[in-house]
């Protein structure tokens, strides 16, 4: 009996040895995986959700600013121009300021079905201004041709805000495939319209 209690005693803490010893392994792949977020440039962010669409979900697409269009794909967008950066992606004039570097992409037959924007803030400690400021507008926006059905606004590390209004559908691919490339980046904004 003695024998058995000892064996059962040995059992037990090595049991506990190893589950204790995967969860350290998992703390560790979480600060592994903590690491900022390296982009190049807000085109990048929606040139790399654009790539992860499945073919049966793309549809056609303009990017860019009357300026700097693209055909089939997101294109750079000139946030100087802060009458685009308000009539296309309704950013607010004050909150234009905050951003130097976007992009945008746009269903090319109604903006109102999807638009998406991303944008550079120039610092990091405006990102709770802009996208307080650039949700008002949005929310407050008079739409033409229907209305859009939700609007979104993620984090992409500490410095891009990339924002989306359109169609339930429109918008629940574009968030799946934001968080697909971007697995960290964090919900600002999530509103039926």
């Amino acid at each position: 009996m003695r024998k058995t209690k000892k064996i059962m005693m040995l059992v037990v803490t090595a049991a506990l040895l190893f589950s204790f010893g995967g969860c350290g392994k998992n703390s560790s792949s979480k600060e592994e995986g903590s690491e900022s977020v390296q982009v190049k440039d807000a085109l990048e962010i929606l040139t790399n959700i654009w790539n992860g669409y499945d073919e049966d979900q793309k549809f056609p697409v303009a990017g860019g600013d009357y300026d700097n269009i693209s055909d089939n794909a997101p294109g750079k967008f000139d946030v100087s121009n802060t009458e685009a950066l308000r009539s296309i992606l309704i950013v607010p004039e004050e909150a234009a300021s905050m951003v130097d570097d976007g992009a945008s992409m746009m269903h090319a037959m109604n903006a109102n079905t999807f638009t998406g924007g991303a944008f550079h803030l120039t610092e990091a400690a405006d990102r709770g201004e802009f996208t307080d400021a650039l949700k008002e507008a949005v929310l407050n926006n008079q739409w033409m041709c229907g209305f859009p059905e939700e609007f979104i606004v993620y984090g992409v590390g500490d410095e891009y805000v990339v924002s989306a209004f359109g169609k339930s559908d429109t918008i629940g691919y574009f968030k799946e495939q934001l968080l697909k490339q971007y697995p960290s980046a964090e919900a600002l904004v999530e509103e039926s319209l």
